[in-house]
């Protein structure tokens, strides 16, 4: 039985099911819904809902140039994220993550961002960015508020915030009403899978000198 606690919105499950969030989200939601059972169950009622809605539809009359301009139109997506499948057992990065990064930890490119915690930016485009985070057992991530919406998806270990505890699997979604200062749990490290869609708002100095060559 999944331990998982906090999962996604109706709302976000629906707009990945049609299709209509940036590459960032979806990485992220495809991920979690690779380790939950009860969303996975609810993304393939949303699919089927939508498949429904599509047979019911009046056929279209398609000009012949149609095929190359859904070809030309998906050229300029900012990338495709798999469909969700099962978490290999014993993996820290589920499916379909690992093959987005190609691979599993060894593969990831780390960058240290101070405090000992390390990065890795994966994507970034003017929808959205999404980034790996490896903070160490007990550190305290710098507070701060945001500007849009924050997604963190746990994949090891766990850490708390001003709204509750957050473990493997469990997904928090933030939003501009939101300030916090995330802590890493003692005894393990905590990564995560994190998206946003406007940079974050820090309260500290440091932080917000430090903000644009991190890319937060």
């Amino acid at each position: 039985m999944s331990n998982i606690r906090h999962h996604l919105t109706d709302d976000l499950l629906m707009a990945y099911s049609a299709g209509t969030l940036p590459e960032a989200f979806s990485l992220v939601i495809a991920t979690h819904v690779s380790m939950c059972d009860e969303c996975r169950i609810m993304l393939d009622s949303f699919d089927a809902v939508g498949g429904a809605v599509l047979e019911d539809c009046d056929m279209a009359v398609l000009s012949d140039d149609s095929f190359a301009a859904t070809m030309a139109l998906i050229a300029e997506q900012d990338g495709v994220v798999d469909s969700p499948r099962l978490t290999p057992k014993g993996a820290v990065l589920p499916e379909p993550l690992r093959d987005y990064v190609q691979g599993g930890l060894d593969s990831v490119k780390w960058r240290h961002v101070g405090g000992g915690v390390r990065q890795a930016v994966l994507q970034r485009s003017k929808s959205g960015s999404v980034r790996l985070l490896r903070i160490p057992a007990g550190a305290k991530m710098p507070d701060h508020g945001h500007r849009g919406m924050e997604m963190t998806l746990v994949l090891k270990g766990a850490f708390s915030d001003e709204c509750d505890r957050f473990a493997r699997g469990d997904v928090e979604i933030a939003d501009e009403d939101l300030h916090h200062t995330p802590i890493a749990e003692e005894g393990e490290e905590c990564i995560c899978l994190a998206a946003t869609d406007a940079p974050l708002r820090f309260n500290a100095f440091i932080p917000r000198i430090a903000q644009p060559f991190l890319r937060i």
